[in-house]
């Protein structure tokens, strides 16, 4: 079986957390590399991200990844973060620029992922595995797919260990972005991100703020389910269980599934996968 991880984000309720502890309890029998933990748009949830992931490591013996953003933050309060970090035993950051969020006028002291990684290194050496993102369909922000490419080969040069792809359900895309990197002189792992489908009106929402297209006969057969949400949740299993058996075919070095800190749409992917 390919390696997989799974990403969840930081509860804040009580009832949120005893729902992750179960998401948690039933993923973790499918031995996943490593667990990824979001962050909040301007540190809304940074405490509880570092929370989340000292119980992930602590309680359920995961190796946990904490999702780290240079946005709004200072240089001393990134270190102060990555010092914590070090201390609670994690071996790997995902560093993302992040979104500024609206009302917020400093962008902090580093301006780009790339400047984000150049810090963690200068900090702390090796000490940690640093995955960054990558968008097979083009950051919604970029100027244009080439200079997103440029930005990308910017986060390797300042000393990333591989990528984590924004999900996407054309598997072309992911190749054609693979090929694109080679030829720049990339060589490290590019990881495609997985998001299984539950609820396609969430998934609609999501898929237009991060610019991942939905094929129109994939939104067409949904929208034809009506509120069959059995119907959705077969149909949507069975065509990310195809996607991830073509990824993996075609090279793919391992998987990274995007929970949403629900167990059942990424097992059932896993089911029909074997």
């Amino acid at each position: 079986m390919i390696p997989i991880s799974f990403e969840f984000y930081p509860p804040k309720t009580d009832e949120q957390r005893a729902q992750l502890d179960r998401t948690v309890d039933k993923l973790k029998a499918h031995a996943p590399e490593y667990v990824s933990c979001t962050f909040g748009a301007g540190g809304s949830t940074l405490s509880y991200t570092a929370e989340t992931v000292q119980h992930l490591l602590q309680a359920h013996g995961l190796d946990a990844a904490p999702h780290l953003s240079c946005v709004g933050g200072t240089r001393e309060e990134i270190a102060e973060l990555l010092a914590r970090y070090r201390d609670i035993g994690c071996k790997r950051i995902v560093a993302l620029r992040g979104d500024l969020p609206s009302g917020m006028g400093h962008p902090g002291d580093l301006r780009y992922a790339s400047d984000l990684i150049a810090f963690i290194r200068s900090e702390h050496g090796d000490r940690f595995h640093i995955e960054v993102g990558a968008y097979p369909e083009t950051h919604p922000q970029a100027s244009d797919a080439l200079a997103d490419l440029r930005h990308f080969k910017a986060k390797i040069d300042a000393g990333a260990d591989a990528a984590i792809t924004q999900y996407f359900y054309n598997a072309d895309a992911y190749f054609h972005f693979v090929d694109a990197v080679r030829a720049l002189g990339v060589q490290v792992p590019i990881v495609p991100g997985i998001m299984p489908i539950s609820n396609f009106s969430q998934l609609r929402r999501f898929s237009e703020q991060c610019g991942a297209e939905i094929p129109r006969w994939v939104s067409r057969k949904m929208q034809a389910f009506g509120d069959d949400a059995e119907s959705i949740r077969d149909f949507g299993a069975d065509i990310v269980a195809r996607l991830c058996e073509r990824l993996v075919a075609g090279g793919a070095p391992s998987l990274h599934f995007y929970t949403l800190n629900l167990a059942k749409p990424t097992q059932a992917v896993l089911s029909r996968m074997g």
